[in-house]
């Protein structure tokens, strides 16, 4: 622990790669603040990926262990068993991975990939690891096949050829099915490709192939399924027929259909169908088998969709599929291919879902997933992350959202159940919520590195206009630009549960969350101009609004200035909102002058204050909730008088301005639109609401009185502004522009509520707004509030400018405040309570107490300021900046985030160049700085945030979230809290094989491979061909990864197995002796008896 003086130069700080921390003089201090965080205490490193993976491109299933694995193009290999036990691997090379195979129940997994290479994966550990690699050189690999209980890999290439690899050694065979002997002698063409390869159930020296050979009837062999006895096999084909085919006759096959063809009546073959890409038939005791293909239908079928069909006796079912399909596999009750398989489940693997359909129960219905694999139903847009909330908001959260669970599922157990869930005890309050395209907002509980939908909020349920092909059409995983209602930034209090919305389409939505049901109907809507009259200038010190002159009424005769229409409009008829989150106010921007508004880019919402604010690249508004009212709207250059926001001396020698109906009246008159949200019990009449409307460029300030009926209100803004059709933060505008239009083009960047000092002389704190800009300055706005009760619904709020605090380098991203300790002062909240009870249940509860007054000449407060370029800490209320950090030159802060560790505090950083960074407090000493993850992607930039406790996340594609975790105790503890995927289970025994099959050798051929593929017989394969490289473990790292208490029960496992086998051995060999014993016995027996009376000459 460090003990230092914040009044005195610090020396020999650790420098950062890109700039250095250095205190700055200040204001006489006396508290000496002890930091805790040290380098030790900080540790980067991956935790868990969540979501659908990525581009899929193979499947594979382990019917004893009943893991899942996905493949994808980039690489990656995903592994799901039971629900909150999944995995994430990735090839170094980064190529697609086009099969993987499972050592069923040996905890192993062979991949092949696009480069032509196999890897075999060892699953035993919690993090599995490559163990083996075989690079093959001179041919491409395009199918692999392992059959059960195997040590030989079967690995077909482009030329035709098949080559065996030992999984044991991961070596290859010199046996080799070359393709000229895999074809009849009569055959003058090469077959193409290997595109299968299976292996006979009943007899092991029987290896089904197919080729893909192009001929003049191009019709295709795609592949084979073959029946449990072993006699039979039934093919696919690119003409949507199936063929089955006896061993013994192959010259033609036995059977010809074509499931979805029209059968003419001539007699003639049906037409040509889209081809099957794959065929599997299974077999049941019962009953007829099941045959399962995808592909196949006519082409005259009007459905666009994929389809998989299913056929089961006479029924033939044909289910649609959302998303082409990939891949599927039949789940069966044995894992013996000449057993009957008893088929129980289908999982078809979609290019963006994952579905499993239920072979048990009429009309085939589909499991409801587990796993977190709907995070791309919409495009994510936005994310935040909360970690350690309070602890009774996700079951509130959960309670509310199990009322949204769609019906019609099956009623059996999930069939992936393999694994087992880690034992970590680190676990806390964590949840991630996301925005999506559509308006849809979703809450995840992130808890112990699992994610489980809590709830779902639909934001457009307040507009009247849908979605265009929302009905017709499954929505992009890519966002695009026809989403009116896309969720551009939110802010979430977890503590009051209150929610804050921006759209896309410039509108802000607040939410209260109720347990109750509820209804809201809009009453009216008013347009609204008034003329720019002088009013009294306020008394320049006082923090209360001036006093209205006469109210203008709104007037149809007035000239109005029409603006185009949003491009979302408000619900008017009544809405039934359900329990969750429920609208309190809509706030929406119009167009103006056919100028779209500016987007809003940023917000907050504080529920101790009753205070919404946001802004954008024309200025802020801030709007009072509880009373429906807008405080304030001016534009960013406004801000930096030093005296009240609404005494501004006028830029022209007239005093004032008459409407017009052109372009310029538009700089003095603002158009304000109002819809009324009205609760249907509760209605207050002559509600005073005072309006201050101040657009950009005016030069007097207004002040308007409206008369609103309700307590529910929607405010549509419009400011006008020169630049409206640029909604970019460009810079790079010609310098020739004035300072009035650099200043307008100053974007609000960041919000903060605090109780803070806004002013020097403040000796106590009060509720103060402090503000971001792009151009790196601070301004703060002081905040008077009416008294709690019926005064706060009555009495106007008041809000005076304070100037500017600070100015850094960059824009500003992220603003905090600690006491005069060290710690984090959390902006203030009203706890949560349910805003729907009877009136006589109603208590606004305050905020928490505030810190008590400081003293002469000493700071109480230090507001922590970081930009893109830098950071500082400056003493409140005295304003002195004790510490300055350059964070980085060359590059820019993307996101930045005061986070609370379990040691203290710290400011941790993500740049563009990749490097994450964390900085003590208040001191700014360089904590931790690695080079991570480089900006390859805009939506890393727009989904990185930060958490406390050291958490943090990211979408790294547009189906998954990674999260990471820069705490050192989160990294220890990783391998506890991570689930196990393989757990020692014997193999179910093997089918009887019955006394006249094994009289007459009718069933199952067992073949000695090694005898054919061993080194012995076959030699050494060439080393030209392929490249063994050992992985990064080896045998011995398996060994040692598996040395724990499930590879030692594993080892004791198999060691007892070996030692009963060889225990029956013993004992079948020990009866054979003794029947052989008495056999020889009785003969002597029967001899002794045949011989015992006769003499020696009769013999």
């Amino acid at each position: 622990m460090k003990k230092f003086n914040i009044r005195k130069v610090l020396d020999g700080l650790t420098a950062s790669s890109s700039g250095t921390a250095s205190p700055q003089p200040g204001t006489n201090q006396n508290d000496v603040i002890q930091e805790t965080l040290q380098s030790e205490h900080f540790q980067l490193c991956k935790t868990v990926r969540h979501g659908f993976p990525y581009q899929p491109s193979s499947m594979a299933f382990d019917p004893v262990q009943k893991i899942l694995a996905i493949g994808t193009q980039s690489g990656a290999v995903r592994l799901f068993g039971r629900a909150g036990v999944e995995c994430y691997c990735q090839h170094d090379s980064g190529a697609a991975v086009i099969q993987l195979q499972f050592l069923v129940n040996e905890g192993a997994l062979v991949s092949a990939l696009a480069d032509d290479s196999v890897h075999l994966w060892n699953l035993r550990q919690k993090q599995p690891a490559i163990l083996h690699t075989l690079k093959f050189n001179r041919e491409r690999i395009t199918f692999c096949h392992l059959p059960f209980q195997s040590k030989w890999l079967y690995i077909g290439t482009e030329k035709g050829n098949i080559h065996i690899v030992n999984v044991e050694s991961f070596t290859l065979s010199g046996y080799v099915i070359m393709w000229n002997k895999a074809i009849e002698l009569s055959s003058k063409s090469h077959p193409g490709p290997v595109v299968h390869i299976s292996d006979n159930p009943m007899d092991e020296g029987k290896v089904g192939t197919f080729q893909r050979t192009i001929n003049q009837s191009m019709i295709h062999s795609f592949q084979i399924a073959w029946h449990h006895e072993g006699k039979q096999f039934t093919c696919s084909h690119s003409d949507g027929t199936l063929t089955t085919w006896n061993v013994r006759v192959p010259a033609k096959p036995t059977i010809t259909i074509t499931p979805h063809g029209k059968q003419p009546k001539d007699g003639k073959k049906p037409e040509p169908c889209k081809p099957i890409l794959k065929v599997e038939y299974k077999t049941t005791r019962a009953g007829d088998a099941f045959v399962v293909m995808s592909g196949g239908l006519s082409y005259d079928t009007g459905c666009r969709r994929s389809c998989l069909t299913v056929m089961h006796g006479k029924s033939t079912a044909v289910l649609e599929m959302d998303y082409p399909i990939v891949d599927f596999l039949t789940l069966c009750e044995t894992p013996y291919p000449n057993d009957f398989q008893e088929p129980y489940a289908v999982v078809v693997l979609l290019e963006k879902d994952l579905v499993v359909i239920d072979l048990e129960q009429i009309g085939y219905p589909i499991f409801e997933n587990p796993y977190p694999l709907s995070i791309h139903e919409s495009p994510v847009t936005c994310v935040e992350y909360f970690a350690d909330c309070p602890p009774e908001l996700i079951p509130a959260l959960y309670s509310v959202g199990s009322r949204q669970k769609r019906q019609g599922y099956s009623k059996k157990e999930w069939p992936i159940s393999g694994g087992n869930w880690g034992q970590g005890t680190l676990s806390y309050p964590e949840i991630i919520v996301t925005g999506h395209a559509d308006g849809s907002i979703k809450f995840w509980d992130a808890s112990a590195i699992m994610l489980q939908v809590l709830y779902k909020l639909k934001t457009a349920k307040v507009f009247e206009k849908a979605p265009k092909g929302s009905k017709e059409e499954k929505p992009s995983t890519e966002i695009v630009d026809e989403d009116p209602f896309a969720i551009q930034t939110l802010s979430w209090c977890p503590a009051s549960r209150m929610l804050c919305v921006a759209g896309v389409s410039a509108h802000v939505i607040i939410y209260r969350f109720s347990k109750q049901e509820m209804t809201t109907e809009v009453l009216l809507e008013v347009r609204m101009q008034g003329e720019l009259n002088d009013v009294d200038s306020p008394d320049p010190a006082g923090d209360h609004p001036p006093t209205p002159s006469t109210p203008v009424p709104p007037s149809s005769s007035s000239p109005t200035q029409e603006g185009e229409p949003p491009e979302a409009q408000v619900w008017s008829a009544p809405l039934k909102q359900s329990p969750g989150y429920q609208v309190e106010l809509v706030i929406q921007l119009v167009w103006v002058s056919g100028e779209p508004p500016q987007q809003i880019t940023s917000l907050a919402v504080s529920s101790s204050d009753g205070l919404v604010v946001f802004g954008n690249s024309s200025g802020l508004a801030v709007v009072d909730y509880l009373q429906k009212s807008l405080l304030l709207n001016m534009s960013t250059s406004e801000l930096y008088s030093p005296s009240d926001p609404y005494q501004r001396q006028p830029r022209s020698p007239r005093k004032t301005r008459q409407p017009s109906g052109g372009e310029g009246s538009m700089r003095s008159h603002l158009n304000v639109q109002m819809s009324r949200l009205r609760h249907s019990s509760h209605v207050y009449h002559n509600l005073c609401c005072l309006l201050f409307l101040s657009p950009p460029f005016s030069s007097i300030s207004s002040t308007f009185i409206l008369s609103l009926t309700s307590p529910l209100s929607l405010f549509v803004l419009s400011p006008y502004h020169p630049d409206a059709k640029d909604s970019s933060f460009s810079r790079s505008r010609s310098s020739s522009v004035t300072s009035i239009e650099r200043e307008s083009r100053e974007a609000i960047s960041s919000f903060h509520f605090s109780e803070s000092f806004p002013r020097k002389t403040d000796s106590s704190p009060s509720p103060s707004l402090w503000l971001g800009t792009t151009q790196g300055t601070v301004l703060v706005l002081s905040l008077s509030l009416p008294p709690t009760g019926d005064q706060r619904l009555q009495q106007p709020v008041g809000v005076s400018s304070c100037g500017t605090l600070v100015r850094l380098k960059g824009g500003i991203l992220t603003m905090a405040f600690l006491d005069s300790l060290g710690a984090v002062l959390p902006p203030s909240y009203e706890p949560w309570s349910e805003p729907n009870a009877p009136d006589e249940e109603k208590t606004r509860r305050r905020r928490p107490a505030s810190p008590p007054p400081t003293q002469e000449g000493q700071d109480s407060q230090y507001a922590v300021v970081c930009s893109e370029k830098q950071a500082k800490v400056v003493g409140l209320p005295s304003q002195s900046c004790f510490f300055k950090h350059n964070i980085t030159e060359s590059s820019f802060v993307l996101r930045a985030d005061v986070v609370q560790m379990a040691a203290g505090l710290c400011l941790a950083c993500f740049c563009a160049n990749g490097h994450i960074m964390t900085l003590s407090l208040p001191s700014l000493r360089p904590l931790l700085d690695v080079n991570y993850l480089p900006l390859t992607d805009m939506r890393i930039a727009r989904t990185f945030c930060f958490s406390n406790l050291g958490q943090a996340m990211y979408l790294t594609s547009p189906t998954e979230i990674q999260r990471i975790t820069y705490s050192q105790e989160t990294c220890d503890n990783l391998q506890e809290m991570m689930g196990e995927l393989f757990t020692p289970l014997e193999t179910p025994e093997a089918p009887n094989r019955g006394f006249f099959k094994g009289l007459f050798g009718g069933g199952a051929q067992s073949l000695d491979r090694e005898d054919l593929f061993g080194e012995t017989a076959a030699g050494k394969a060439s080393r030209s061909l392929a490249q063994h490289i050992p992985g990064p473990q080896g045998m011995e790292g398996m060994k040692g990864a598996a040395s724990g208490v499930v590879g030692d029960l594993a080892r004791a496992r198999i060691a007892l197995d070996e030692r009963g086998q060889k225990l029956g051995e013993l004992e079948d060999r020990t009866a054979a002796m003794m029947a052989s014993a008495d056999s020889f016995s009785k003969h002597a027996h029967d001899m002794m008896l045949k011989y015992k009376d006769k003499k020696w000459y009769q013999l």
